[in-house]
């Protein structure tokens, strides 16, 4: 009896496993520099962030303007859990601000990083 609810669960491990071999960790959305980078960006203007990867987060601001920043250092687990906390005392977020990694099950803090410069991007279409 117990063996049929054990088998399930691999099941499930298994195939989600697999979708996760689909996606590639290390593989970034194309894009095109646009002006220099900057230390900080407002806040508000943050409408989403995406995690792409252990070490690049991408922001999009107003419109279709979007930031990369790219963090001096790899950031453990930030690219499979893709979300995080940050704390700051001022409405911007900067390159010498700190993130930490959300993990979700069960929900807790992992590593903390350093964020790198906003660098203004174009994101290529395909």
């Amino acid at each position: 009896m117990r063996s049929i609810p054990l088998i399930a669960a691999l099941g499930l491990l298994t195939s989600g496993s697999a979708v996760l071999a689909k996606r590639d960790m290390n593989k970034l959305p194309e894009v095109v520099e646009t002006g220099k980078p900057i230390s900080c960006i407002p806040l508000h203007h943050i409408r989403e962030s995406r995690v792409r990867n252990d070490q690049v987060i991408d922001f999009r601001v107003s419109g279709k303007r979007w930031y990369r920043n790219t963090l001096p250092h790899k950031c453990p687990s930030l690219g499979f859990e893709q979300r995080y906390s940050h704390r700051t005392s001022m409405n911007q977020l900067c390159s010498t601000d700190i993130i930490t990694v959300l993990y979700s099950a069960p929900i807790h803090q992992g590593a903390s990083c350093g964020l790198g410069k906003f660098q203004p991007v174009e994101m290529v279409k395909r």
